[in-house]
């Protein structure tokens, strides 16, 4: 079997470790799935979170719970409320997430969504 391949498998996010990461202001925790090439999260902001940088990294980004808004860095701001997605490409924008009140994420980067040229 190629190493690149990822065999039928579940997952109890329950039984995957938390870690943690400091924003602006609040607190995110990441429970990380990697594969090669494919990094599959469940993600955490907790109440006030601002990010600490303007992140170019392609996403599939979907709202499992909460809100959260992305800001792009030209000013430009949505929200997502469960049931919605964002994606983008890597280096396509630099974008930062804030959620007032929480949000969990799924959140879905790999590299498939490397810029094409």
């Amino acid at each position: 079997m190629d190493d690149k391949n990822i065999p039928f498998q579940t997952i109890d996010w329950s039984q995957i470790p938390r870690s943690e990461h400091t924003g602006e202001t609040g607190i995110a925790y990441w429970q990380t799935m990697q594969f090669p090439g494919l990094r599959v999260r469940v993600v955490e902001y907790s109440a006030g979170y601002v990010a600490d940088h303007w992140c170019e990294k392609g996403h599939i980004v979907y709202c499992l719970e909460g809100e959260v808004i992305n800001e792009l860095k030209d000013g430009t701001q949505n929200c997502l409320t469960p049931g919605m997605s964002y994606i983008v490409s890597d280096q396509l924008s630099s974008h930062r997430s804030i959620t007032k009140t929480g949000v969990k994420l799924l959140i879905i980067d790999g590299d498939f969504l490397k810029l094409k040229e």
